[in-house]
């Protein structure tokens, strides 16, 4: 069994951005915790991926233990054709391997949670569906990001959906920051 000490990098050193990668994406569904062994093995493998990790603070053994945690569990995104697929397949991380219909809107959605993660602002997961106005940020780090818009204490949050997980991450935003989005308009 290999052993990984460090944690994969969220993306290959080879790109700068999910936009930068040429093939087609597919989602993968992993075993319970195997999302860091698996993007250590893609990467080991010469194949794009896309780890989105999350710092986060857990107690443990009494002390306060600072850690880099997958923002969706179970998920790690990979791009390629089929021998990758079946390079990911054959790691034996993989439950399942789920192809991407809809690329661009993917792949608009997942640079969505690479830019919120870049601005350092605190991402919470929403693992529910949100009934809310679709919004875009107009300026600030997140300028041209489009996301639904949710209260949470009185605070304003913006979730940013990956919509083939039916999940999403939401981070507090500034409410003047925000303009509405038409639904013909929205990317």
């Amino acid at each position: 069994m290999l052993k990984f000490t460090d944690n994969p990098p969220m993306l290959p050193s080879m790109v700068r951005s999910v936009a930068d990668f040429s093939a087609d994406w597919w989602v993968a569904h992993t075993k319970a915790r195997n999302e860091k062994a698996l993007a250590h093995e893609l990467n080991g493998h010469g194949i794009g991926y896309y780890l989105p990790m999350v710092e986060r603070v857990k107690m443990s053994g009494g002390r306060k233990r600072r850690m880099m945690l997958p923002l969706f569990q179970s998920y790690v995104f990979f791009c390629g054709g089929p021998d990758e697929r079946y390079a990911a397949l054959a790691t034996d991380r993989v439950c399942q391997v789920i192809p991407v219909a809809d690329q661009s809107k993917f792949v608009g959605e997942l640079t969505a949670v690479e830019k919120a993660i870049a601005s350092k602002l605190e991402l919470d997961l929403n693992p529910f569906a949100v009934v809310g106005k679709r919004c875009r940020v107009i300026a600030g780090p997140l300028q041209g990001v489009t996301g639904t818009i949710i209260r949470r204490d009185n605070r304003t949050r913006l979730v940013l959906w990956i919509t083939m997980l039916g999940r999403g991450a939401s981070l507090e935003i500034d409410a003047d920051l925000l303009e509405p989005v038409d639904s013909f308009d929205e990317q």
